[in-house]
């Protein structure tokens, strides 16, 4: 354990450097996954992968983003055969490491959320506090967050904002959006940004009003809930028995799904007391970690780690279960479909 502990602060050093959100955490709860390869499912730019190299692991990348290559490249040449990167979708990740053909897989570390890496980048279109063109997809999307600006009705674009969003003031926003494209298309972020907080103001201190909304459409371009959801399943497919899956979300609609879904009693989904019990699903996960959050220390250094929650269990002998989004609360299912959801 003093490897895992010790060895990986130094490369997340200095100014302007990615830090990895609850890295020692994360370390801790793969550490008994180190006798197998670890898949990185949601590489980035490679905090956790580099961490768990010095550490010691065998490790696999994964990204749909073609602009994290350059720091899969750097690991490769460091550490060789010892790193793998695969371009890709983690919610198929079992069949994309199924093609490299490695034995034994001991561990899945996913990290739900937008990159700071993203957030930097103005032309990717992800913050509200940077001007670019209003895209927000993190790669090889099917729409742009301009797209749904400026195509969904009043009521189609209130209901994805507080449903992905929480946002409570979601109609007084869509209709705010509405009555702007009138007149011109939106399309850029600071535009958008600028819309919202025209039409629910801003408090002295506060998150910035967009907050909730931005979220809201990123969820929506990229099809994060189905894409969440395949992905759990996919890695409950590919884990063997004894191998952890560990998850960091950062908000409450992410760390509610995978809450049920390590739980089989929660995913049964909700019975009438006046029908026959339902049966409770295959217990495909044991030894289910309470949640753990960021200390102090670290939301001080990296405000991104504020709202991250982990969750971790380990892989039971029973068989892997159908893909399915009964029993998990995903939000939006029955709005939005297929178009935003992802086919699950």
């Amino acid at each position: 354990m003093s490897n895992i502990q010790n060895n990986h602060s130094s490369s997340f050093d200095g100014p302007g450097s990615h830090k990895p959100v609850m890295l020692s955490e994360v370390l801790l709860a793969l550490a008994p996954a180190f006798n197998g390869t670890i898949v990185d499912g949601t590489f980035g730019a490679g905090g956790y992968s580099r961490a768990l190299l010095e550490a010691g692991a065998q490790v696999i990348g994964i990204d749909r983003d073609p602009n994290v290559q350059e720091f899969a490249d750097k690991l490769g040449v460091e550490y060789g055969n010892r790193f793998e990167f695969v371009r890709g979708r983690f919610s198929a990740l079992d069949s994309l490491i199924e093609k490299t053909g490695r034995e034994y897989i001991g561990g899945v570390v996913l990290d739900i959320g937008v990159s700071s890496m993203q957030l930097d980048e103005a032309a990717r279109g992800f913050s509200f506090m940077r001007d670019g063109p209003l895209d927000m997809g993190m790669g090889d999307n099917k729409t742009s967050a301009a797209e749904l600006v400026n195509g969904m009705d009043m009521r189609e674009l209130s209901d994805l904002i507080f449903t992905f969003g929480e946002e409570k003031r979601a109609r007084r926003i869509a209709q705010a959006i509405v009555e702007a494209r009138i007149q011109n298309p939106i399309e850029t972020t600071l535009e958008l940004a600028d819309i919202i907080e025209k039409a629910v103001g801003r408090k002295a201190g506060g998150n910035h009003p967009a907050t909730k909304s931005f979220q809201a459409l990123r969820i929506a371009v990229n099809q994060e809930m189905g894409e969440l959801v395949q992905g759990l399943f996919a890695a409950e497919r590919l884990l063997s028995h004894g191998g952890w899956l560990v998850v960091v979300t950062f908000h409450s609609l992410e760390d509610r799904i995978v809450k049920r879904f390590f739980d089989a009693k929660k995913s049964a989904g909700t019975v009438s007391r006046h029908m026959p019990q339902a049966e409770t699903k295959t217990e495909s996960w044991e030894k289910i970690a309470k949640p753990v959050r960021p200390s102090k220390e670290e939301v001080a250094i990296n405000p991104r780690a504020r709202s991250a929650t982990l969750r971790c269990a380990c892989r039971t002998e029973n068989q892997p279960r159908e893909t399915s989004l009964i029993g998990l609360g995903v939000p939006g299912s029955k709005i939005f479909g297929a178009n935003l959801m992802g086919a699950v």
